[in-house]
């Protein structure tokens, strides 16, 4: 039976390699593959792989004396990586405790396993955890390059995000004035930055603009980011029409900020707007929303409509990638 694998040339097999590891992508349990001049790499989420890769069924050796969770359990769990935490989403305290304690027994590279024990909730976006295995919420996520220091008891951090906010970065330029209104703990300000982005992160959640400043620091990106712990909407005074670009990833509720990222927004400015709706008409309400805001004094152009993730049955996680221009 075949599993998911990124087919690359032979002489592109380490740099994809890496970059798949530092996304937390390539599959441990099976074997890298050279087979009809080609690399195959086995990857554990096939639809968080850059586009620009191709992915294709390939029947890869499962690793020769790697044991998995599913070895031990009899079935494939359900978990994300971050770091060296995995994390598991189980309402059944029983099985978590199993899946947990296989996890702990397999090969993987972990030092604990964390159970979601609460939905996202308050204004800073964090949720409770039950730690099955090991002594913290604390963990460095490395991703496209990139390190990041964070507490997931204290932050609030996707790592199914990665991919999308590769493909933002991958748009930023050198010299560019980049502004991410909730920041988090950097994870689209401190790339931004290591391209060259002038950048400002926002947040309301003082421990996240704490990792926010160390994150830059540690990626050596410091002298080019500006971590401010406020509500955007006072932060943006000492801010108009400074940005070149404008991160609104606050999905349920960015459409009352968006006067605010207009009052931001320079003469050409690409807005990147993050929104949940339905599966009937993901796109038209932030669009409207944008256009209602920014127009007569902005030309809109959407150069992008994409869906990020499916975000419950009937509604998916959308993005907009919405030039401003000033008339």
């Amino acid at each position: 039976m075949g599993v998911p694998c990124v087919r690359v040339a032979r002489e592109d097999g380490e740099t994809t390699r890496q970059r798949l590891a530092d996304a937390d992508l390539v599959d441990d349990g099976y074997d890298i593959t050279v087979a009809d001049g080609s690399l195959y790499v086995p990857v554990t989420d096939p639809t968080a792989v850059p586009e620009e890769f191709a992915v294709v069924e390939f029947d890869a050796p499962v690793r020769t004396g790697q044991t998995m969770p599913a070895d031990i359990l009899g079935f494939d769990p359900s978990y994300e990586r971050i770091g060296t935490l995995v994390i598991i989403d189980e309402d059944d305290p029983e099985r978590a405790r199993a899946i947990a304690d296989a996890i702990v027994e397999s090969d993987l590279p972990v030092d604990g396993v964390l159970n979601r024990a609460s939905k996202i909730k308050g204004e800073q976006r964090v949720r409770d955890w039950d730690v099955l295995a090991g002594e913290t919420t604390a963990v460095v996520h490395r991703e496209y390059g990139c390190a990041f220091e964070l507490d997931l008891a204290e932050v609030y951090f996707s790592p199914r995000l990665a991919t999308e906010r590769h493909r933002v970065v991958e748009q930023v330029e050198t010299d560019e004035r980049a502004f991410d209104m909730f920041a988090g703990v950097g994870p689209f300000v401190v790339p931004f930055a290591k391209r060259g982005a002038t950048c400002v992160g926002t947040d309301i959640n003082e421990r996240a603009i704490e990792y926010l400043r160390r994150n830059a620091e540690r990626n050596g990106v410091s002298d080019r980011v500006t971590a401010i712990c406020g509500d955007v909407r006072d932060v943006a005074v000492e801010y108009e029409g400074w940005a070149d670009r404008i991160v609104m990833n606050l999905p349920h509720s960015a459409d009352e900020f968006l006067d605010t990222a207009v009052r931001l927004a320079g003469d050409d400015c690409v807005v990147h707007y993050y929104d949940i709706q339905s599966d009937e008409n993901p796109y038209g309400p932030g669009e409207r929303a944008i256009r209602n805001a920014a127009e007569p004094e902005y030309q809109v152009s959407v150069e992008t409509r994409r869906a990020v993730r499916s975000y419950a049955p009937g509604e998916q996680n959308v993005v907009l990638d919405a030039r401003l221009t000033r008339r």
